[in-house]
Order: C-alpha cells, then structure tokens, then sequence
C-alpha cells in the first residue's frame, strides 16, 4: 500500500474527475511512485530548471535545450509494438496483434514497482481544441517517470487538467501508463528484449515499457494520436485517423483557399512538403502549415470532409533539415523558441548543436563537439572526426526536435478551428526512381483508395528488397494500422460514401499521386522538388475545378507541360516533358507486384479489386 495521500494531491491540483482519480489510484498501487505531480503547460519553465540541473537536460542556447537518450533507445521499433484486442478477429497482416488479457498481464508484472523512489508525472492531455467535434476521442491522461517526456508532451499536445475539465463522459479518455524501465538492462534487440508498447485498443489503454525515446514514450503522439484513434475511427464508424501532413493554399488575389492533405512513406518528402513556401514566380499564394504528420477526418454537416492536425507541436527528423531544404523549420526551431534537441551533436563549451545537413561542412573546429552519444570528436582518429561515413555520423540518422506548432512562421491562422479544414485533395506519394510521373489524379474516391493501398517506396538496400521494387506501406500507416487491412478499406469506402450521400460529388475530395525524386540515367533528380512542388498541386486543383483536362492514362490522368504554372521555373523542360509520361512496361510490373500486396489482406473490398482490375486491363489494352 502506498502512503500518498493521491485523492488529496489530485484535490490539490484541481482534478475532481472522480474517474481520472481512480485511474490514477489504481497505478499508484502498481507502480509505487515516491511522489506525484499533475502538470500543466505553466510547469515547462519549473521542469526545465529542474531538468538542467540534474544534467537531465542541457542548455543549447536562448530558451533551446539538448537531450541524449539511452544508445539502445533512439527510434520505434516495430517488432516491439503491439495492437491487443479481445477479438482475434482484429488480427490484421500488420497489426501485429495480440491477445489483450495476455498483454495486460505481462506488462502488469514488467510494470510493478517501476516508479519506486521515482515521481509519478500526471499529464492530462487534448489532442484537438477543447471544443471540437473530435474531442470525445482526444482525451488522455498518460502517467509517466521522465521529465523529459512531460516536457516533451507539454510541446506535442494541450497538456492540463483543465481541457479535461467538462468531458461529455467523464469516464471516456485514453488511460495510458509509460514506463521507462531500467533502460540498459532490457536486452535491446536481442531475444531476451523486453521492451513491450502496447495499445489495447478495444479499453482504450496504452501500456508502454522500456523507453523513453519519442513515440515510444510520447503516447499522446503515435499510441493515441494514431494507432489508438486509427482503432476508434473504425469502431464508431465516424472519423478516420491517418499518418497525414496538411496544409493550406491561399490566393492572394482571390482570397481563396485550399486544402489538402495525404501519406507519404518514410523519406518521401511529407514534412518538407508539409513546411513548404511558394516558389519564385508564385509569389501570389501563401502556403500554410497544419500539420506533418497526423490528421484526423471527419464528414461534416455539410457533407465536406474535414481534416484537423490532433498534435500541437512537431517532432522533425533534425538530418538533412537546412535552411534550403526547410527554412520553415529552421525558424521553427530557432532562439527563443523552447525546442529541444535529441540525439543531435552537441559543444559543451558553446552550447550549439549539429547534425549532418544542417551546414554544408562540418564545424571547422572539432573542439567541444560531443557526438549524439556524448563522445568528444576530438578523441577520434583524425580520419573519423569529418569522415562523413554513417558509422562516423555526428547526430544519430533519426535525431529530433520537438517544438510547438505556434513556432512555425507560416502556421496556418485558424490551426485551432475546432472543426478542421474543409478537404479539397488527398495525394499519396512515395520515392520512386522511374515509372511514377510528376503528378496523375483520379476522378473516381475508389481509385484513389485503391491508390492508397498500394502506396510504397523503393527499397534503398538490398536488406529492404529487391532495388526497384516497391516497400508497400498503405497510406503511409504500416507501422501504425490497428484493425485488418480489408477493413481498412472498406472503412475509407464508408467514409467516402458518406461524403457523397450527404454533400454530392461537389464535397468530394480529390485523389492524387505525386512522386518528386524521378531521376535521370546519370542519377540526377530530374524535379526540382521542394517549394517548385506547388506547381503540381495546383495543377491537381485546377483539375479538380475543370479549369484544365490533362491527359487521360490507364493509371490516372496527367499534366499537359502547358497546363502547369511555370512562371519562375528554373528546372529542366527535357526532364519535365520525360516525367509526365507513363512508362507502360514498368507499370505492368508493378500491377502484378500490387496484386500479390493486396492478395495478403482478406476480405479487400470489391470495389478496391475493380479498380485494380480496370487500371491492369486499360494498361493491357494500351499496349
């Protein structure tokens, strides 16, 4: 039994849900904690001071922090990750599924005794406006041992009682516990590994053992913001939850605006894309920034399909991340703007951090420099201090920052509308060397779907496949689908037909697929991608408005080079005309490898295997 006194600590800090009490009551038996403190955002300043300290964290310039995890202990891992259910019927090809009593069981006996001479962090958290129609699903209160991942959550959601404080239902809010664990003794990685990130989706619980790093810990992010929500979508039959960004396109001229959102597979380009600007030449839109990475989509009462970002903050990929490639995100992430840095280089006697990209070169000076696992570089072997090797690398390849979405200088005005935006384009697009072009759009939603589905990335090594062949990550949200895949679809169709029977083809969204990196036979990139990305997507909405036709092809229709918007353009209009064309013989290739994807997942929609059909059976016919 413990000696806190948790009804009156819990009193104390304003929390009189008598159903988050309990919660918390009942964990506080499990975990044994020395201490408890409910936290709010007006805590950030008092944990960072507490954080710096201890050594926890260090500072890393004006209000800008670094912090180191565990070696071990720096990314998701899939196989650790679980979805547990009471029904094996929700046992789908990646869900990675498991029985929900067994899973309690086992992270329940991991779990006991954890917090011993530990404080218990209590986060109540929203992950939508208060006041949003997303709210019932949005709630949370995650329990958690690292001060870290309360700073950390504090960038990423609403963190605080008071957004909990007139629930619809009060007993209807995400319970999750994380436990870090003694981190250097769980045999990452090995058979003895006993890490375990669990979401039991049909309680709506999120047990997390044996990290601290990221999605791993911040279960607001990935365990509720999608995996969890991904279940809940499908369950109430009312929203789906994608691994999305969004943005928004204004006129200038017109005061119009846009919106569009849509999946990308890892290194695809979604976060640059979703922090993009105009291009030269294009100086008439703005661009806005939603989100990069989550966006939940409902149908609204006026029969449109609305997005909303459910995160309040960006959690980026620091590599490769410039003032070229991202400018937005550099500002993001800059002087006074309370980021933390993860994982990244970092100089003791200047207190600045590095990762590779960041600079064209390296800092000429090794002097000070630790790398992402606190090793001075000036210790290493002349030749390993700037090699540029992966094995010599500086910042760890999946280094982070995390910051708050008001950091963003083009952060959409309206990111808080309760309701989202209302959505005119959905895109898919994954990194693919030939066969994809620049842009082709779809009239039919289940096409687009089906698109979706088949959504991949080339594999990069021969480790991930065969060179050319596609990486097959529906929707972008392998890692992170909840229920079977046939199910998924049907779901999407359900949310589709809803949009439909209540708005007419008017409210419908179009479907897209863009592929930025087609290269050349001497390996150039033959787009210049980046803010010259707009160009397609104006394209896809002004065919969307019938302002231009393109060219019909079996697998969607195609710019025409004059269709485009290329004032400004500086790219090559050889590589432009050779990427809006499609190449027949690596097409049917790639229709027989999406016909073994798709064959994996049972009770796949007919209308999913009629658009796979009639796109095989034009391409046969254009031969």
């Amino acid at each position: 039994m413990s000696d806190l006194n948790v009804s009156e600590i819990l009193s104390a800090a304003g929390v009189d849900n008598s159903h988050i009490v309990d919660f918390v009551k009942e964990w506080v038996e499990i975990l044994e904690p020395e201490a408890i403190e409910v936290i709010t955002a007006e805590d950030n300043d008092r944990l960072l001071e507490a954080c710096l300290a201890d050594g926890e964290m260090l500072p890393a310039g004006d209000n800008l922090y670094y912090s180191r995890s565990y070696a071990k202990d720096t990314a998701r891992n899939e196989s650790c990750t679980v979805v547990a259910t009471h029904s094996e019927e929700d046992k789908g090809a990646y869900n990675n599924w498991r029985d929900a009593e067994t899973i309690k069981a086992s992270q329940l006996e991991k779990m006991k005794g954890a917090y011993k001479g530990k404080t218990m962090y209590v986060l109540p958290y929203l992950m939508s406006p208060k006041d949003s129609p997303f709210a019932k699903w949005a709630a949370g209160v995650e329990l958690t041992d690292n001060r870290s991942v309360a700073l950390q959550m504090i960038r990423m959601a609403r963190v605080g009682i008071d957004y909990l404080s007139d629930l619809e239902d009060p007993a209807h809010f995400e319970r999750s516990v994380h436990v870090t664990g003694d981190i250097e003794n769980l045999g990452q990685g090995t058979d003895n590994d006993q890490r375990c990130f669990a979401t039991v989706a049909d309680d709506r619980t999120i047990l997390h053992f044996g990290s601290s790093y990221g999605g791993n810990a911040l279960l607001g992010k990935i365990a509720h913001g999608l995996r969890q929500a991904c279940y809940d979508g499908w369950a109430s039959g009312e929203f789906l939850a994608e691994q999305f960004m969004l943005i928004g396109i204004e006129n200038k001229k017109t005061g119009e605006k846009r919106y569009v959102c849509g999946g990308f597979p890892s290194a695809s380009g979604k976060t640059n894309l979703a922090m993009t600007l105009a291009p030269e030449g294009l100086e008439d839109y703005n661009v806005y920034f939603y989100g990069d990475d989550i966006v939940w989509l409902r149908v609204g009462e006026d029969g449109r399909l609305y997005g909303m970002n459910p995160e309040y903050g960006a959690f980026g990929v620091a590599p490769d991340t410039n003032t070229n490639t991202n400018p937005t995100a550099i500002e993001a992430i800059g002087p006074g703007t309370g980021a933390i840095f993860t994982n990244v280089a970092y100089n003791e006697k200047t207190h600045d951090v590095w990762w590779e990209g960041l600079t064209p070169d390296f800092p000429e000076d090794v002097d000070g420099w630790l790398d992402w696992k606190g090793e001075r570089i000036a210790d290493r072997p002349v030749e390993k201090q700037k090699s540029g090797k992966k094995e010599d690398a500086w910042a760890h390849p999946n280094s982070r920052f995390t910051t708050t979405l008001s950091n963003v200088p083009n952060i959409a005005p309206d990111y808080e509308e309760p309701q989202g935006v209302p959505i005119d384009a959905i895109i898919f697009g994954g990194r693919v060397r030939d066969r994809e072009p620049l842009i082709r759009a779809f009239r039919d939603p289940a096409e687009g779907v089906y698109d979706g589905l088949t959504l991949g990335a080339e594999a990069t090594a021969a480790a991930e496949g065969v060179a050319g062949q596609l990486r097959y990550d529906p929707m972008s949200m392998r890692p992170f689908m909840a229920y079977p895949e046939g199910k998924y679809g049907q779901h999407w169709l359900n949310i589709l037909d809803q949009v439909k029977e209540k708005g007419g083809d008017e409210a419908m969204p179009i479907f897209a697929h863009v592929n930025w990196f087609q290269r050349g036979e001497d390996g150039r990139y033959m787009w210049p991608g980046y803010r010259d990305n707009l160009r397609a997507l104006l394209w896809m909405l002004d065919f969307k408005d019938g302002k231009v036709e393109g060219t019909k092809t079996p697998v969607g229709y195609i710019p025409k080079a004059e269709e485009l918007n290329l004032t400004g353009f500086k790219g090559s209009k050889e590589d432009l005309d050779a990427i809006l064309t499609i190449d027949h013989d690596r097409w049917m290739q790639e229709m027989a490898s999406r016909e073994e994807h798709l064959n994996q997942f049972p009770n796949m929609p007919e209308r999913i295997w009629e658009a796979h059909n009639r796109i095989k059976e034009d391409l046969e016919n254009d031969k």
